[in-house]
Order: C-alpha cells, then structure tokens, then sequence
C-alpha cells in the first residue's frame, strides 16, 4: 500500500475499532519434546504450510552458535507424538540462514496431525497443528482465516492471536505485507504506536541488504501471537510489495532509491529471506522465485484456492495522479487533462499477471470447475472491484473542511485540497489497485467467464474490510470479493478526524459494486465454503494497543452457489 495513498485517502479520518464479546480462552500452546536446553533454541516457532492431501511442508529455524546442524522432525496423530505418521533427519546452514523446510509425505487425506522438530542436542521445538487437504469427493465445509498487512511498530498483534484461537480452521491464507521494510525513525510509517509500545523495528533503518531483510523477518517470527497462529493451522502465502519495498512492480518500486543499489539485486535478497522464512514450498529447478508463488489447492468440492502472484512478475509501473493526471500549460503551469489520463489508464498494455500467469489461471480454474468443485477461491494481493472516488468537494462543507484542515501545514491543506478537486472527476479511488489496470482486469474476468468459474476473489493491502460484487465493463456479473483490513497496519483514513460513517457512505454511495465497506476496524475475514454457499465473515478485534482485546463479528455476508459458473444474490446474514 503506497505511502502517498495513505496521504490521499487521509481525508477519510476514522480511529480505532471497538468490538464487543467477551475475550476468547487462551489457545493452547504445546511444549515441546523435553530436551537439555543447550546452545540451539527455536525462538522463532514452527509453521506448516502448502498442504495437499497426502503432504504438507513443515518450518521452523533454529538459533545455533554452530554451523552445519542436523535435526530430526516428526509428524504424529496424537499431540503426545505416540503414533508417529512421518520421520525424518534434515540439516539446516548459515547460507541459509539457520531455516529448515521438510516436506512431511505419505499422510492421510482430510486429517489433523501434530509436528516439532529436535535438534541433535535433544532441544525440541514448540509444537505445531497441521491438517491436509481433503480428498477430491470431500463435501466437508471449509474455513479460512484471510489476513494481510501486519505492521509490526503499529499494534499488538491480536489478530494473529484470535486466529490461533479458532476452534475450527483448515488453513490460513496471507495475501501479503506480512513485514515491512520501513526504519525506526519517529517519524517512520507506524512509529508514533510503536514508541508508545516499544515495538521498534530490527534493523532500526529502511531493510536493504540480505542481512537485514533476514534480521526483519526474525523480529516479526519472534512475537508470540504470530508464533501461535503458525502453530495453529496450515499456511498459505503470498507476498505483496512491502516483502521487497513499497509500491514495487516488475522493474523498480516507489521506494527504492538510486542510492539503495540495484533494484534486481535487492528484490533478489528480498525474496530469498522470504523463501528461507515463509512455509511455501520451494520453486522448481527450472522455475523463478515469482513464478514459485502463484499456484493452485483443491478443497475437496467445497472449493479450489488460487493464488496470485500481482506484484514483481508483471505488473507495469503505477499510474501516479501528480505526474499521469497534468500536463504543462502554455505558461509552464500544469494542467489537468483527464483525457489523457484516461487513454493512459485503459491501454491495454498495461498488466498485472502477464500471459503465461493468465493462461495457468484459466486452465486451473477450468479443470477445477469441471471437476465439480463449487467455488474458486482467487487468493489476490489488491482490489478488483471498480471503486470510484467520491466527489468529497460536493458531500464536505467548507467550514468543516477549513475546520479540519486547520491544524495541518500549508503545504498539506494545499495537497488535500487538490485531491478534493480531483477526486470530484470521476477518477479512481486507488490507481495501486485493479483499478489502475482496467484492460487486464477484463483480460481476468474474459479468463473466469471462459472457465466457467464460480470466483470469490480475496484482497488485502487496503487496511480495509469489502464485501463488493464484481462486475465487468458491460455491466454482467462476475463474481463476489471480500476484502480484509490490516492485522495491525493503520487504516487509509486515519490522518483526519472526520466520522467514520461518513467516510464509509460516501464509498459505499459512489460505487455500485461496494456492497460494504468499512475504513474503521483491524481483524481478519473468516471464509467458509460448502458446496452450497460461501460466507464471508468479518472479524474485528477491539484494540490492536493493548491486551486483552475483544473479537466481534463485526458484519457477515453470503452468496449461494448457482448453476456452473454463476453466483448468487449477495445476502447480509
């Protein structure tokens, strides 16, 4: 999410959420196998994730004086690792930054199982839970917890701690900035929270190099709510930009600078610590790091799941409103020239998946809808739906706006008010999103309409909840979206003070397709899928500053399954 929309949605001025039911009980976090507790520790937890019916890949990375260390992991039934299902021995380097990944085979379909490692000292890991994939005939519901977005300094992180929680939950789906690069200083993105809590980022500069990237996601896998949601259930992931930098794209990001290196070589580091910490499979032999991302999991005929990789492949460089909406005027001055803007916005050169992506895609979600399973879930880094700026100029008072713009510098009242007058031009709210690559959301939607899918598309990056029905350039529906916000990092809106509900009516009445939307709470969205219907669920806890926190329901929404390749009414439960 780029610090310069943070800016331009600023306008919308809401605070923090509150929620309201009683605090969940503690889940339970296992011990591992007794051990001497010598110079190797497992201070960064355990994680599993890529499952398929019969395997799943195990995580976890140990802390060791010593180069070259060889541990034995294991995979049980019981929680008391009495019926072992899979063993093995693996060894772990420096070059790889003490990480571990095994892959745990010859498993049950559909089935919970327990795993650690032991490090050859006899220290043992925590404990982590796991679970399969069903087989292809399973018509057992599905329930997904979809998160993204958790800025470290900003908050606590309550949300990953209400997922472990979960009493039912076969897999989580991470859509991205599961770190950020940004430095300590005051007046770096979320660190006026992180101040108050003492939550400073490790590195305390901007992550460039190897080393620090590393360092970053050490910090992160060190806190113990997240250490606890990986413990919990399988994970599924993908990253946005903020693994890299801000605003990345295929050839540079907003914020990379001249003066930080090579672009390719810093986006090379950054996806190597993210491969070395994150529980995803590694790529093939003949298979790039980007390309080992998108990749496709059959929920038995509930639903299939595929991820999408938006960020370093494909996607051409973002459109920017200060360089791509003005031209210079006869006199030097710029001027705006909407028409322009618009033949740049819709030129269908402009991509985020690419070919060889958007052919995968339409053949795996074609083969899953032949195969009878009833909803392809579309794990998916940003927006899709068509959301529109509201014209703020024509909904906000002067004398409210003077009020607000009060307290703030010249320079920015000058920028929100030239926003305000843009965004009164029928413009899209976030060019960052699908919104600022119209000919290939089409291209996607041509794509599902070919397979005769019957897509939920999931989103992140936004800090923002949406329940939106999509629908393509002609009008015709295509399917439905739901959105999460942040687990932690701060909503779009909360640089003003304006209410809430009127940033949230003012979206929702601009845009047909937005069915819900809400700038205000952090949390999650809880999926289920049957083959009957989809419920989206939008999970809110109460604080991200202090424990305990409350969890709330804070809105739930469903949509039937109808004949294939078709969706149902969208229903508020």
């Amino acid at each position: 999410m780029t610090v310069d929309r943070r800016r331009l949605l600023g306008i919308f001025g809401v605070g923090a959420a509150a929620a309201g039911c009683a605090t969940a009980p503690e889940p339970p976090r296992a011990p591992g196998a007794p051990g001497t507790g010598g110079a190797v520790r497992f201070a960064h937890g355990v994680a599993s994730g890529d499952p398929d019916a019969t395997s799943v890949l195990l995580w976890t990375r140990i802390s060791a004086a010593e180069d070259g260390q060889r541990l034995r992991w294991q995979v049980a039934r019981d929680l008391a690792f009495g019926r072992i299902a899979a063993e093995g021995l693996t060894d772990t380097s420096r070059a790889r930054d003490h990480t571990v990944k095994v892959v745990a085979e010859g498993l049950q379909p559909g089935t919970d199982y327990w795993y650690r490692f032991i490090a050859a000292d006899g220290t043992g890991s925590p404990v982590g839970r796991t679970r399969t994939l069903p087989e292809v005939s399973s018509a057992e519901p599905v329930v997904l917890a979809v998160c993204s977005c958790s800025l470290h300094p900003n908050g606590l992180f309550n949300a990953y701690d209400a997922i472990a929680r979960q009493e039912t939950l076969h897999a989580v789906v991470h859509l991205g900035d599961y770190i950020y690069e940004y430095g300590a200083a005051p007046t770096d993105y979320g660190m006026v929270n992180g101040q108050r809590l003492n939550r400073i980022p490790e590195p305390p500069h901007e992550i460039v190099s190897l080393a620090d990237y590393r360092a970053r996601h050490a910090q992160y896998k060190a806190d113990p709510d997240l250490q606890a949601a990986h413990a919990r259930a399988p994970w599924i992931v993908v990253y946005d930009d903020h693994e890299t930098t801000n605003d990345s794209f295929d050839v540079g990001a907003e914020n990379h600078q001249p003066d930080e290196g090579d672009w390719a070589a810093r986006k090379a580091v950054a996806l190597k610590a993210w491969f070395e910490w994150m529980p995803i499979r590694e790529p093939r032999a003949d298979a790039s790091l980007e390309a080992a991302t998108y990749r496709s999991f059959r929920f038995g005929r509930s639903a299939s799941l595929h991820m999408l990789e938006t960020r370093l492949m494909a996607r051409t460089k973002q459109l920017d409103y200060a360089t791509d909406f003005y031209t210079a005027g006869p006199d030097g001055q710029p001027v705006a020239d909407r028409v322009g803007f618009m033949a740049k916005l819709n030129d269908p050169s402009r991509r985020l998946l690419g070919e060889d992506q958007l052919a995968w895609l339409e053949r795996d979600l074609a083969a899953a809808a032949r195969a009878g399973t009833a909803w392809q879930v579309i794990g998916n880094q940003v927006v899709m739906a068509r959301v529109t700026a509201p014209d703020f100029g024509a909904l906000i008072p002067e004398a409210t706006l003077n009020a607000v713009l009060a307290s703030l510098p010249e320079e920015r009242q000058q920028s929100i008010r030239s926003l305000i007058s843009l965004f009164g031009q029928n413009v899209p709210l976030n060019l960052d999103a699908w919104d600022g690559y119209p000919a290939e959301r089409e291209r996607f939607y041509g794509a599902v309409r070919r397979a005769r899918a019957r897509p939920v598309v999931l989103a992140g990056d936004s800090h923002t909840f949406w329940v939106n029905r999509l629908a393509d350039a002609a009008g015709a529906d295509v399917g439905v979206e739901f959105g999460t916000t942040a687990i932690t990092s701060p909503s779009p809106a909360d640089s003003l003070g304006l209410p809430p509900a009127f940033a949230n009516q003012a979206v929702n009445d601009a845009n047909p397709e937005v069915a819900f939307i809400d700038f205000q709470p952090r949390g999650f969205v809880r999926l289920t899928l049957t083959p009957e219907r989809a419920r989206g669920e939008l999970m809110a806890v109460s604080t991200i500053l202090e424990k305990p926190y409350r969890l709330d329901v804070l809105k739930a929404w469903e949509v039937e399954a109808g004949p294939r390749g078709v969706t149902g009414p969208l229903r508020e439960d």
